[in-house]
């Protein structure tokens, strides 16, 4: 009698407590330039802003959030036995650096149409490469900084030239020396290597799962190849100047496939 007691109490205790368990984790908030990982059960289908997300065996997943998203996040989870569940985070807004220059030359605000067809064309090397969605889970793993330095550059300012706006800086500029070698923040596959691209110069790809990449530009040297596997803090090349830079740095850059994420956001402060 006293065990069968017992095993009722046991039981309403795991039912009670499986009740309280969310069946999907999310943080409770997020922020602009966020990466977000949550966790649902095993073989659902998560959605969200129209794609469905890649879930993990463990049930892990993540989605990113671009530098103007506002209000909520919305999530939709189908699970396997067919009940679905709507989900929200709230965006924490941001403010984000704004300078105005006026009085320049019309020819470094605006390129020559040869010039921007060259850039465009550049830049759709780069996007095909974030297209990647490898089940790979090297963003797991934590990200460390690539190099350390005076932090000269931050995700989301903005500059408005001659009353035109020029595109948001997405990463994050590390004021360094060029030759300065450079780190592999996380894990993962080189995805894309070009060594002079017309804007950002030596520039390199690193894909780290489940659309996660990271992208490093004005490179002096480039020390890795299309589809080698990269452990994390292994050198990949070296900070220089190449492309359209006004001095050596490293410039990181963190996509989810074609959102632009703020990778301070992921690694946490720059050590001293």
């Amino acid at each position: 009698m006293r065990l069968r007691t017992l095993l009722t109490t046991v039981l309403a205790a795991a039912s009670t407590i499986a009740a309280a368990m969310p069946r999907t984790e999310l943080p409770a908030s997020t922020t602009p330039g966020a990466l977000v990982i949550g966790r649902t059960e095993p073989g659902s289908v998560v959605t969200f802003s129209g794609r469905t997300l890649r879930v993990a065996d463990d049930g892990s997943f993540l989605f990113g959030l671009g530098r103007d998203v506002s209000g909520q996040a919305e999530i939709a989870v189908r699970y396997r036995d067919g009940t679905a569940q709507a989900l929200s985070i709230p965006i924490q807004p941001r403010k984000f650096a704004i300078e105005r220059v006026n009085g320049l030359p019309e020819s470094t605000v605006n390129p020559d149409p040869k010039l921007a067809e060259r850039i465009a064309r550049e830049q759709t090397q780069v996007t095909k490469a974030r297209e990647r969605d490898d089940a790979r889970q090297d963003y797991r793993f934590g990200f460390v900084w690539p190099n350390t330095g005076r932090i000269s550059g931050v995700y989301g300012s903005q500059r408005i030239l001659n009353g035109t706006p020029k595109n948001p800086h997405y990463g994050v500029d590390i004021a360094v020396g060029t030759g300065t070698p450079i780190h592999a923040p996380a894990g993962g596959i080189v995805s894309f290597v070009a060594k002079d691209l017309y804007l950002t110069g030596g520039t390199v790809v690193i894909d780290h799962g489940h659309g996660l990449s990271s992208v490093f530009v004005h490179m002096s040297r480039i020390d890795v190849k299309p589809e080698q596997r990269i452990e994390q803090g292994a050198v990949i090349g070296a900070v220089g100047a190449t492309g359209r830079a006004t001095g050596p740095h490293l410039h990181w850059g963190m996509n989810w496939f074609d959102t632009r994420l703020d990778p301070q956001l992921v690694v946490g402060p720059m050590p001293k």
